[in-house]
């Protein structure tokens, strides 16, 4: 009775180490990433100070003007070494997997610092190279399965390892794509595949585990509740969605 008394407690004990190493070594790694990224604008600014202009007034010139040059170098630079980071690392969110919290297991641990690694290059970068070719770069780079002229103008796209779309995708600005929910005390991940031409609108849910067909139409604002399967050719609308009539799907 003795042994089973004291295993809760080592099982705790042995859960709060594992967290501290956790978000140990994610402020270090990010510290790193961001350090390293920095490094090449600290490089120019110092060059361009010892250049000494005369009048001074030129320093600060410079300096203003070469600052969202600096800044982008910067973004491209952080977005390249994060998602190498996270593979060479193997933080990555589990496919098909259920994890429970009370647990605080690796699997657990690295989904959740893969995914805080996403918001803070997201954070960073994102602002200024969202829908551009290099976001979907550092989407690829970080595990994601992008098509041809996908078009990505959301940074509220998580577990870019379960993330596959197909050619010609549209994914909304502040449009939510998540490959995991939390429910009943666990952490439930799976795929969301979305297939060639689909559009996901502004502000719309996509839940874990959906598969929508090509040329698939997600309405503004709707809500696709997980493991949802969306026909081909068809326009969604709602929370949660229903398929509209296609004289309805004209209008929308």
């Amino acid at each position: 009775m003795e042994v089973d008394d004291k295993a809760p407690g080592k099982a705790g004990r042995a859960g709060v180490l594992r967290v501290i190493w956790a978000g140990s070594s994610l402020v270090a790694v990010e510290s790193l990433l961001f350090g390293v990224s920095v490094l090449p604008a600290a490089l120019g600014w110092l060059w361009i100070f010892e250049l000494d202009f005369t009048p001074h007034w030129l320093d600060v010139l410079i300096l203003a003007v070469t600052f969202l040059p600096a800044y982008a170098i910067f973004a491209i630079t952080l977005m390249v070494l994060s998602a190498l980071a996270t593979r060479l690392l193997r933080w990555r969110t589990p496919a098909d997997a259920e994890l429970k919290l009370a647990d605080l297991g690796w699997p657990l641990l690295a989904w959740a610092r893969y995914n805080v690694s996403i918001y803070v290059c997201g954070s960073l970068a994102g602002p200024i190279l969202r829908n551009t070719p290099l976001w979907n770069l550092y989407m690829r780079l970080n595990g994601a399965r992008l098509g041809h002229r996908v078009w990505i103008n959301s940074l509220k796209l998580s577990d870019h390892n379960l993330l596959e779309f197909g050619d010609d995708v549209v994914i909304g600005a502040d449009a939510h794509v998540s490959g995991h929910m939390v429910e009943r005390g666990r952490v439930v991940t799976a795929r969301v595949k979305l297939d060639d031409g689909v559009v996901v609108g502004l502000g719309a849910h996509v839940g874990v585990g959906v598969v929508a067909g090509r040329h698939c139409q997600i309405g503004s604002l709707s809500m696709v509740p997980k493991y949802a399967r969306l026909e081909a050719d068809a326009t969604y609308a709602g929370a949660p969605v229903h398929r509209l009539s296609a004289d309805a799907g004209e209008r929308l």
